[in-house]
Parts: structure tokens; C-alpha cells; sequence
């Protein structure tokens, strides 16, 4: 295998945290991975709500990182829910200064709506649905005139090199369908969630954690893999991935009804179509299982508007034959986002010295059991930039690094059964039967592939979703719904082959 030396920073990913921290590491020099084009294959562009940040006057960080923690049913680590909310405003204007068009008041300030769980309308967005495509044009803009950054597109993470200590000391990559090793003084993994491991998610399918699942064979410290969030609206018109009817137009008045035409959000929560995330998936998803169906209702909140107000959404509905003008939209909970994912500090620091994780790969703390609307995208800014600024720093440790392998990978027909397994028994209800089942259908599929980084990903979601006999957020157990003293889950792989080692205690 060909081995290439980098001496700067090594970037896995061209969503908004990896290209956040691409600009953020200059002057130092940066080598950008990525497996798609810049602006596809991740979830940052396709991101419609917006970024959440007290930019108005009768709003201030303070409130925006309550609403975070409340939102993340105890599980929130507090201070970085705080880091997040203060540097918000400055993330969001630096973004608009690098050219991202967000809606404008007339008198100049930003346009900014509420989504639910927020106590102020603080989501500065772009068109309606457009605020994630708008954002990464803006910034891959940058990216491609900076001068101290190199990206290579069609290049595919398989494994990463350690030296005898443990340290990262780089990645094996396939390009253009040969391994080569990158050594670099730091590796930022920015490789996106686990949207591509459910059969119904509205994240590009590519991505199946692998990042994740690399973090882990090597050893790194997991934080709350269980914890997915499956977003209430997904347009439910047989699309792989399913798109998705922003949270916006709740904000916007539209309203849930069944199949007769009648609302049903206020039996399941006082706030109705404003309740949290998990609380409205889990509402659709009982109407359905139920097989009174659920649809979204904009026709009275947007209606003739649909064109120019939420453009993304109307060609999505129109493309499966529905007029959102005219028709409710049917809808349906699908994977949108990981909360979990390898521990980072506020600097994007892992376990692993000279490995650093930001974006939905990393787990912050910030998005505790059930992430808060529209905080993902800021998330990717704030501590893209951190990490990035981070990362720089780091010197060549001259460390002697070990030979590395390519980790095995799933086939097609594998992945579509993993897929089929996820969405079935680690949805949004989940059982200790159903997840005994998906554990001993994923050693199945590890015993005949090897341990494929998908396979990991899913392997750390389902164990720690059995080992939390609870219901909190986002993890909802049919056969537990009490909560038990709220404590976050730190897990290494190793400690998934010993049940007594599995432990959920706070840092």
C-alpha cells in the first residue's frame, strides 16, 4: 500500500463541519477527504429548517441554551450547551459575511422563525427550506479560493493507522479504486450520522457511520450511540431517502390530521404540533400503526405560497404526485439525525490523541437525548471552527506508525438487510425483544462480512439502546417507559462483549 505524508491537517468530510474546519485551521495547511462532490452525499445541504441563534433583541444566549437542555430530556452537558448558544450569533453572522443569504426584516435584521421546543423564534433560514443549501454554497465557495486547502473528492475512508501508543497517525483512503495511507500530524473526522444504516431516512444513504465504527475499532470512547432522532414529517411518497417537510411550516400554523381529517397532536402533548421532536414522531407513528394515518396540513397555513415560500418542500410533494396547496401531505417518522457519537471535547478532542471528531460523527454533549430544532448546522460551525483551530496546532509527533488494513465492508444485499433490521426493532419504539433480535441478526451478518464499520455503528446503537431500560428522548422502550436517574452512556466497543463493563455514568 502506497503511504503519502500530509504535514498539516487531515479532513474526513465535506459537510459543514469538515469544511468549517478546513477554513478555520489556516494558515496551516489542510487535505479535505471527501467520498461525493462538495455539496452531496451530505446532510448539511440538504438541512431545510435552518441555524437556531438569539440574534433578536427580546432573545438572548441564555434562553437558547435552556431550550437546548430542556429539549435534551437531561442528558445535555450544560456548559456546552452554553458554548454552543454564546458563540451562535457570531457563527451565523460570520456566515452571512462569507455570503450565505439568509431572509432579511426589512429594516435589515435577520428573519427568524420558531420551531418547536424553542421559547423564541431564533431560526435564521433562507427561502423557507433552503437555509443547508445556501449555507454550503456559501462556505464550498470559500473553501475552493482558500488558498491552504486541498479537497479530494472520490475519496473513501477504510480504516485509520495508529502507532503503537494508540495515537491516530492517519487514514487508509481508497482512491480512484487504490488504498493509499495519509499520515498527517492530526485527523479531524467530520464523516456525518447513521442515516444510510435505517431503510427510511431523509440523510443521503451513504452515510452508515463509519466514521463511528472506525473511532471505535481503534478504541475510542462512545458516547450515547442509542440516541437517534427520527424527524416527524418525512414525506411519505416511497422515496430512498425520503424528503423531508421542514419543521418550519408547524411554526407556520400547519397542523397534523389523519386520515379524517382530524388533529390529533393535542392528545398526545399540550404544545400540539410545537411539542419536541420524539413526541411528535411518536405520535404519527401511533396514528399510523393505529391505521388512522397522519398528513400534514399547510393548506390553510401556506397554501398559494408553497411555490416561493418553502420551494424545496413543494417540488418534493409535487415530484410524488401530491399538491401540498391543495392537499395534505402524508408523513412519516424517518432517521434524521444521531445525538451520539465518539466524545469530543469543546475542541473537538477525542480519547484518541491525535484524533478530533465535530459534527453529528462527534458527541459534544450538547445534544443530550433529543437534539433541539435547528441546532445541528450550528453545531457543525461552532465546533468545526473550534476543532479546526485545534487541530492546527498539532505537531508531527514522529511516532513510528503500525501497518494498517482497509476494514472490511457490507455488500449490497448485507446493507439492505441491516437497513430493513434498523428500521424494524431500533426505531421509534423499540423493545428488549426486538433488540435481542437486530444484535443477533447484526452477529449474523458480522460473522459472514467481518466487522464492517456499518455493522459497529449499528452494533453500538442497538447494545446500548437494550442496556438502557429506559424511555428518555429520542430512545423510547415500550416495555420501559419510567425514567431512571438521568445518566449519559459512555461505552468503548471492547465493553460491548462484557454486559457488567457497559456503564452509564455521568463524567
Amino acid at each position: 500500500m502506497e503511504r503519502v505524508r500530509h504535514d498539516g491537517v487531515l479532513v474526513i468530510g465535506a459537510g459543514l463541519a469538515g469544511l468549517s474546519v478546513a477554513l478555520a485551521a489556516a494558515p496551516r495547511q489542510v487535505l479535505l477527504l471527501s467520498g461525493a462532490p462538495l455539496n452531496h452525499g451530505c446532510s448539511s445541504a440538504w438541512a431545510q429548517g435552518g441555524m437556531a441563534a438569539a440574534l433578536l433583541a427580546d432573545d438572548e444566549p441564555t434562553l437558547h441554551a435552556k431550550d437546548t437542555v430542556a429539549a435534551g430530556a437531561g442528558l445535555v452537558d450544560p456548559a456546552m450547551a452554553r458554548l454552543l448558544a454564546e458563540e451562535g450569533p457570531a457563527a451565523v453572522r460570520a456566515l452571512a459575511a462569507l455570503g450565505a443569504p439568509f431572509d432579511r426584516t426589512p429594516d435589515g435584521e435577520f428573519a427568524q422563525s420558531l420551531e418547536a421546543a424553542h421559547s423564541r423564534p431564533r431560526v435564521a433560514r433562507v427561502k423557507g427550506d433552503q437555509a443547508g443549501r445556501a449555507i454550503m454554497q456559501a462556505v464550498s465557495v470559500a473553501a475552493l479560493a482558500a488558498p491552504h486547502i486541498e479537497i479530494r473528492a472520490g475519496a473513501r475512508l477504510r480504516g485509520l493507522v495508529q502507532d503503537a501508543q494508540g495515537r491516530v497517525r492517519g487514514v487508509v483512503a481508497e482512491i480512484e479504486g487504490r488504498l493509499t495511507e495519509i499520515l498527517a500530524p492530526a485527523v479531524v473526522l467530520a464523516t456525518g450520522g447513521i442515516g444510510g444504516l435505517y431503510a427510511v431516512t431523509t440523510t443521503p444513504t451513504e452515510l452508515r457511520g463509519e466514521g463511528l465504527g472506525l473511532a471505535a475499532l481503534a478504541g475510542a470512547l462512545i458516547g450515547d450511540p442509542e440516541f437517534v432522532q427520527f424527524h416527524p414529517t418525512a414525506i411519505d411518497i416511497g422515496r430512498d431517502p425520503a424528503p423531508l417537510a421542514t419543521e418550519a411550516l408547524r411554526g407556520e400554523g400547519a397542523v397534523l390530521v389523519n386520515a379524517s381529517g382530524e388533529r390529533f397532536m393535542g392528545r398526545y402533548h399540550a404544545d400540539a404540533e410545537l411539542a419536541p421532536r420524539d413526541v411528535v414522531a411518536r405520535a404519527i407513528h401511533a396514528e399510523r400503526e393505529a391505521g388512522r394515518g397522519a398528513f400534514l396540513d399547510a393548506r390553510q397555513a401556506v397554501g398559494a405560497h408553497f411555490p416561493e415560500h418553502f420551494p424545496g418542500v413543494f417540488a418534493a410533494c409535487l415530484a410524488g404526485g401530491v399538491d401540498p396547496r391543495v392537499q395534505p401531505i402524508p408523513v412519516a417518522p424517518a432517521c434524521h439525525y444521531h445525538m451520539g457519537g465518539i466524545i469530543a471535547d469543546a475542541d473537538g478532542r477525542t480519547s484518541l490523541a491525535g484524533l478530533y471528531a465535530a459534527g453529528e460523527c462527534a458527541a459534544t454533549g450538547v445534544h443530550g437525548a433529543n437534539r433541539l430544532a435547528s441546532n445541528s448546522l450550528l453545531e457543525a460551525t461552532v465546533f468545526g471552527t473550534r476543532a479546526g483551530r485545534a487541530a492546527a496546532a498539532e505537531a508531527d509527533p514522529a511516532t513510528r506508525p503500525l501497518s494498517a488494513q482497509a476494514a472490511p465492508e457490507l455488500s449490497e444485499t448485507a446493507l439492505a438487510a441491516l437497513r430493513t433490521a434498523m428500521s424494524r426493532d431500533a426505531g421509534v419504539v423499540r423493545d428488549a425483544n426486538g433488540l435481542s433480535r437486530l444484535l443477533a441478526e447484526i452477529d449474523a451478518l458480522q460473522a459472514g462480512h467481518g466487522p464492517a464499520p456499518a455493522l459497529i455503528a449499528a452494533r453500538l446503537t442497538a447494545a446500548c439502546a437494550l442496556a438502557r431500560n429506559e424511555s428518555r428522548g429520542g430512545h423510547y422502550r415500550a416495555d420501559a417507559a419510567a425514567q431512571k436517574p438521568a445518566q449519559r452512556t459512555f461505552v468503548r466497543l471492547a465493553d460491548l462483549d462484557r454486559a457488567e463493563a457497559l456503564r452509564f455514568a455521568a463524567e
